[in-house]
C-alpha cells in the first residue's frame, strides 16, 4: 500500500500520514509513566467523517453513477480540490497567481497548470475575498482534538467576528462537511462562528457560495465512535515513521 507522509508542522513536529484508506497525524510526545519519548497517533477527522451518512442523495447519485464512474469522478475532484487549495494559500500569502502556474498534482506527483474550471474557482476566491473582506489570521494548520487531529483550511475575522472556514470545490455540502468543521472548532480554545466556502459554485453569478454551519459536534462524536469500532486494533506502526530521517550518521559532540 502507498505511502505519503509528509510534516504538516514543522515547529510541533507534526506528521500527516496517507494511504489509500487512512491518514493518521502523528506527533511526539513523552509516556507519562516513563517519561521516554514516543509517537502519539490519532485519526483525521475527514476519516473518521467517512463514517457518518452522506445522505439519500449522495447515495442516488452513487447509484446512478455506478462505482467505477464515481470513483473517478472523486478522484478527479480530489485533484482539483488540492490545486485549487494550494493556490488559496498563495493569494492568502499575498502572492500573485497566474492562469499558467503550475501546481503539484497529488496523483501523479507532477505540477500541472489549471484546468479552465480550477482556474475559475480560484478567481471566485479572489472575488469573496474582494466582497468579503475578511482578515485572514491563519490557513493551513493543524488542530489536535480529543482523540482526532485536522487541518484548518482558513481562521479569519469577518465583521470583527472569528471564523473558521473549510473551502470545498463540491457543489455540494454534505452533512460529513458539517461534521468536518464542527470537529475543528472544538479542537480550539476560541469561541469562533463556522463557515463552508463552495468555489466555482455554478448555481449563481458569483461563483462562490458561503454557508455558515451550526455546530454539530455531537454527530461527529457518534461518527468517532463508529470508526473506532470498525478499525478496532488498527494503528500505523511507528517504527515506519520517524520523525527525522538523514543519510548522515550520527555523531556525539
Amino acid at each position: 500500500m502507498e505511502k505519503l507522509i509528509k510534516t504538516v508542522d514543522e515547529e510541533k513536529k507534526i506528521l500527516q500520514v496517507t494511504t489509500v484508506d487512512e491518514r493518521w497525524y502523528i506527533r511526539q510526545s513523552t509516556d507519562k509513566v516513563t517519561g521516554l519519548p514516543i509517537y502519539e497517533y490519532v485519526p483525521s477527522v475527514t476519516w473518521i467523517c467517512e463514517y457518518y451518512p452522506k445522505g439519500i442523495a449522495y447515495y442516488k447519485w452513487l447509484a446512478n453513477k455506478g462505482w467505477n464512474e464515481s470513483e473517478t469522478i472523486k478522484e478527479a475532484a480530489a485533484e482539483k480540490g488540492s490545486k485549487v487549495h494550494q493556490a488559496v494559500a498563495d493569494l492568502i500569502d499575498n502572492k500573485e497567481i497566474k492562469i499558467d502556474s503550475k501546481y503539484l498534482n497529488p496523483k501523479t506527483g507532477q505540477e500541472e497548470e489549471f484546468t479552465l474550471e480550477e482556474y475559475e474557482a480560484i478567481m471566485s476566491f479572489v472575488r469573496w475575498g474582494k466582497e468579503i473582506k475578511p482578515k485572514f489570521l491563519q490557513r493551513d494548520f493543524v488542530v489536535w482534538g480529543d482523540g482526532y487531529a485536522g487541518t484548518v483550511d482558513i481562521f479569519c475575522e469577518i465583521k470583527g467576528e472569528k471564523h473558521l472556514i473549510d473551502i470545498k470545490t463540491s457543489q455540494q455540502i454534505w452533512p460529513s462537511h458539517e461534521l468536518q468543521i464542527s470537529a475543528y472548532k472544538h479542537a480550539q480554545d476560541e469561541k469562533v462562528k463556522l463557515g463552508i466556502l463552495q468555489l466555482g459554485y455554478r448555481l449563481n453569478k458569483k461563483k462562490f457560495k458561503f454557508t455558515e454551519i451550526d455546530d454539530n459536534y455531537q454527530e461527529f462524536l457518534a461518527a468517532k465512535i463508529i470508526w473506532a469500532k470498525e478499525q478496532k486494533g488498527i494503528y500505523p506502526q511507528q517504527k515506519d515513521y520517524p520523525l527525522k530521517i538523514s543519510l548522515l550518521e550520527e555523531t556525539n559532540g
